[in-house]
């Protein structure tokens, strides 16, 4: 009885060793596996969240960086005011508060869709060439206007009044246009978004910044105001500071058209168009009569669809909200450059 005994206890010890082995196989293996659904749940929250956590920075850092993408246009005119249309990237340089940026973007594309504001002085002053403005302002918007813009109609005097919204529909605006009325006395038409305080006078500075921090600070894209005044100014509550920080910060660019020999001009009028256009990249057309006009038009026209893009990530990613300078260079003599003079940075979060 010995015998079978012993075997019996062999047989035993075997079966355990054989056991033992195969249980620790199985461990090495969902080791390896890692944790299963269930086991993952008792892990601390550091070994769950590592892998995540070691992904999200990457996949939201390049969000952050497209969003602070700097975006210029810029138009270029050689020594006859002719356009400039053969450059490339490599001809731009771009600085910002003097540091020499990378040009990330680079087009010469010139169907980009606009937003444009129509803005026309309806004070006393232009009653002589009122009825020449929208004609000209007519025919400009169906010659400027293609698939995907928009545009609105703004007057001023007295007041600033919305006389068309953002459409693409161009026999709105012509309406719009020829609804504009001089209202060089009298009382206001209509109540404007900025309280008056009793002041009675021409409202160009509120014109424009209602324009751009009410209309086109939330429209994407290229944004320019077309400006027809004589830009004297003697009613705003907002300052000329104000409007042009608007455009700035609406990155819309101010073409003028200077309305200078019908009843206003040797005031403070050319000086105030032409600070108004440098700083945000536009230009300053005389306008002496009816034929000068339409050729203004015609050159703010070639303009808007012949621009380059220069877009770059800025070295200075700081979201402070300061104003930050920009300087575009070409590589070639004897050329203008039309470019913005800065942008604002984003706000703290």
């Amino acid at each position: 009885m010995r015998l079978p005994t012993l075997v019996a206890g062999i047989l035993t010890l075997v079966l355990a060793a054989v056991s033992g082995v195969m249980l620790a196989g199985r461990r090495a293996t969902a080791q390896e596996a890692g944790p299963g659904p269930m086991q993952r749940d008792k892990l601390p929250p550091s070994a769950t969240s590592q892998q995540p956590a070691e992904q999200l920075p990457q996949a939201s850092q390049p969000l952050r960086v497209r969003t602070t993408m700097v975006n210029v246009f810029v138009t270029v005119r050689d020594r006859h005011n002719g356009i400039v249309s053969d450059l490339g990237k490599d001809d731009f340089k771009v600085f910002e508060d003097g540091a020499e940026q990378k040009i990330a973007y680079f087009t010469k594309e010139v169907d980009m869709p606009i937003t444009l504001g129509m803005l026309i002085d309806t004070s006393g002053s232009m009653a002589n060439i009122l009825v020449a403005e929208q004609d000209a302002a007519v025919r400009f918007i169906k010659e400027v206007m293609r698939k995907r813009d928009e545009a609105m109609v703004i007057s001023f005097d007295l007041d600033v009044n919305l006389l068309a919204d953002f459409t693409e529909d161009t026999s709105v605006l012509d309406r719009a246009i020829r609804r504009a009325r001089i209202n060089a006395a009298g009382p206001v038409i209509t109540a404007g978004t900025i309280p008056q305080n009793g002041v009675i006078g021409t409202d160009l500075y509120d014109a424009v910044y209602l324009a751009c921090h009410d209309q086109l600070a939330t429209e994407a894209g290229r944004k320019a105001v077309i400006l027809l005044t004589d830009a004297e100014d003697n009613g705003s509550q907002m300052s000329l500071d104000d409007a042009v920080e608007a455009a700035q910060r609406a990155d819309a660019v101010i073409h003028i058209l200077l309305l200078r020999d019908f009843e206003a001009t040797t005031g403070v009028g050319p000086g105030v168009a032409h600070r108004m256009a440098e700083e945000t990249g536009g230009r300053v057309i005389d306008v002496r009569n009816e034929k000068t006009l339409e050729k203004a038009f015609d050159e703010i026209s070639e303009e808007l669809r012949s621009q380059y893009v220069l877009g770059y990530y800025p070295t200075n990613a700081k979201r402070d909200g300061t104003f930050r300078k920009i300087k575009v260079e070409v590589g070639r003599p004897n050329v203008k450059i039309l470019a913005r003079k800065g942008y604002y940075a984003p706000s703290p979060e």
